[in-house]
């Protein structure tokens, strides 16, 4: 049986990255994070953060140097939570909201992962997550 257990970024300052995402999700760190390795747990899964000497950070459109994976997070409405992220260190680099509200923008952290704010029409979020809409 296969089960995904970590998503791990690497980073230069663990206890500093995982404190930008620990604010950004609303999560604790996990018990034990240190600057070798920390952690956020969500169910059975930890995003963690894992220190690497020679970090060199993406530079996200270039593909010289390309972002490798991002991370999306569904959000009730986009400004408050874009005020928030922002105002934790994280950089707004592309909108892409339609008319309507829904859509996405792209940020970096604060060592240039990129990662997006998403709001998606009819998804309806409840104790055990996000129900999706019927894909037709």
């Amino acid at each position: 049986m296969l089960r995904l257990t970590d998503f791990i970024i690497d980073c230069p300052d663990t206890m500093k990255l995982a404190a930008f995402y620990s604010a950004v999700t609303g999560r604790p760190l996990k018990e034990g994070s240190n600057e070798e390795w920390a952690g956020i747990t969500f169910g059975e899964i930890e995003l963690a953060f894992i220190r690497v000497d020679d970090y060199r950070a993406p530079q996200w459109p270039d593909s010289e140097h390309p972002k490798q994976f991002h991370l999306d997070f569904e959000v009730d409405e986009i400004e408050p939570e874009q005020r928030r992220v922002l105002d934790l260190g994280a950089t707004l680099q592309q909108d892409s909201i339609g008319p309507e509200g829904y859509g996405w923008r792209v940020y970096t952290d604060p060592i240039g992962h990129p990662f997006c704010l998403c709001r998606n029409k009819g998804v309806t979020w409840t104790d055990q997550g996000p129900i999706w809409p019927e894909r037709g």
